[in-house]
């Protein structure tokens, strides 16, 4: 039997990723198996290990997907806010916990993410995507050098917290009291 294509391999990778990101998200990284994954995928278990090598390994594949879309929202939302640093830095947090809130990537990345990863990859993660435009953000309206670090930390993991109270509420005003209260801390922040 012919071997396929790599566009046709790539294509396979990506629609498994997708199937999985669906299940992970809907249903946790606990309750869905690779068999799960490949008869939705209408893929073989095999096909699923050939790409992925494990369902860590997938997970991993579908956490990296989703922190490039949560930061890519961050990114979006800072330079729709204009040229000012400060506009910007509120208009990326505001785009960040809006994206993070947003099903699969609460779920994925902050619920089942930590657990699955460790916390130190976990955080490295997180380092590499979204942290990243915060620390830009913050240096970029004068934070103290010497405070730049602890205060992207704390303010990312304010957001985080924040996130995980949205995903755990269903009062329908969560939301707006979320993005008043981060209001108050970038307030806070900006001085």
């Amino acid at each position: 039997m012919p071997r396929a294509s790599a566009a046709a391999a790539a294509a396979t990778a990506r629609h498994i990723r997708e199937i999985a990101t669906e299940m992970f998200g809907t249903r946790g990284f606990g309750d869905v198996s690779l068999d799960d994954v490949a008869e939705s995928a209408g893929v073989t278990r095999g096909a699923v290990y050939h790409h992925y090598r494990s369902k860590a390994g997938l997970f991993g594949a579908v956490a990296a997907d989703l922190q490039a879309v949560v930061a890519t929202s961050v990114v979006e939302a800072a330079e729709s806010a204009g040229d000012d640093p400060r506009a910007q830095l509120r208009a990326g947090c505001h785009g960040f916990l809006d994206a993070i809130t947003a099903e699969p990537a609460v779920r994925v990345l902050l619920v089942d993410g930590p657990a699955v990863f460790g916390w130190d990859k976990w955080r490295q993660m997180d380092a590499e995507n979204s942290v990243v435009h915060l620390r830009e953000a913050l240096a970029s309206v004068g934070t103290d050098p010497d405070l730049l670090d602890p205060l992207t930390a704390q303010l990312s993991g304010a957001m985080n917290e924040a996130a995980l109270w949205l995903a755990q509420s269903s009062n329908p005003d969560a939301p707006d009291r979320a993005h008043r209260a981060l209001d108050l801390l970038v307030d806070t922040v900006l001085g």
